[in-house]
């Protein structure tokens, strides 16, 4: 008997503990899909740090830069606090489905591809995939990259832009690009001669450029490709995606964003 009432109460308890584990697991998901991030008081930004000049980290190891300029910007136009969080860039979708960030703002082109994941806000910025190369390389068009080991970073539309134009892509040295953790590495392997040319976003390369030396690389007439940058919201948050463009054309007319981007940029480039 004392055997079987042993039994009872443990089968009892761990019924419970099924119970509230599945209740915990009911409320966390039904919070991350019906919460909007416009009613948050804090948002929880997505970002890659190394992705200069549009977030990255300074000397004194601060996060500084175009975007973070501009979320600072949004963040005070609408009262919310913000947090800036560095993710691993391939897993930025997951980390935003998952509750774990609230946007991701950090040069995020719009693509097809990504529609099917987030929403994204109205376009800030103009981009391109461009082709760079050391000065010295016998690299001078699209073409006479077939057989040499081209760089780009992992999970990134600079490889998305490359794969469209897929006989191209095949001819790469292994069939595919090099991929890296981040675009810093993928140019510092190209200084190095590792690799032959880097596939990347032109506010990056030129960006490297300036602070390297304009005379050591060379970017080629042809690029893959004109793209937008935006702002990824969650799946069907369509009162956040409304609010934040409402935000960012007023912060266009009163010459916030003009001011950010003249201090970047030299010049107003923003959409």
């Amino acid at each position: 008997m004392k055997k079987l009432f042993k039994k009872i109460v443990t089968l009892t308890a761990l019924g419970t503990l099924a119970f509230s584990l599945t209740a915990c697991s009911t409320a966390n998901t039904s919070n991350t899909t019906t919460t909007s991030t416009i009613d948050k008081e804090e948002w929880i930004i997505g970002l890659d740090d190394t992705f200069a000049p549009l977030g990255f980290r300074d000397q004194n190891g601060e996060l500084t830069g175009y975007d973070i300029d501009l979320a600072k910007a949004m963040g005070e136009k609408l009262g919310k606090k913000l947090t800036l969080q560095p993710i691993d860039w391939s897993m930025k979708e997951a980390e935003l489905n998952s509750g774990n960030i609230d946007l991701i703002w950090n040069g995020y082109t719009i693509t097809d591809e990504r529609k099917e994941k987030v929403d994204f806000t109205t376009p800030y910025l103009d981009n391109k995939q461009i082709i760079v190369v050391l000065a010295d390389s016998s690299i001078q068009s699209k073409a006479d990259l077939a057989g040499k080991s081209v760089g780009a970073q992992s999970e990134s539309s600079a490889v998305t832009a490359m794969e469209k134009e897929s006989d191209l892509y095949a001819s790469f040295k292994d069939g595919k690009a090099v991929t890296f953790e981040d675009n810093n590495q993928a140019l510092m392997d190209l200084d190095s001669k590792r690799i032959d040319a880097v596939v990347a976003d032109e506010v990056v390369v030129r960006y490297y450029i300036t602070l390297k030396g304009d005379n050591k690389y060379r970017i080629l007439d042809e690029d893959f490709g004109a793209e937008e940058y935006g702002v990824g919201i969650r799946k069907g948050d369509t009162k956040t995606v409304e609010a934040f463009n409402k935000a960012y054309e007023e912060l266009k007319a009163d010459g916030t964003i003009a001011e950010i981007s003249t201090k970047w940029f030299g010049s107003d480039v923003a959409k």
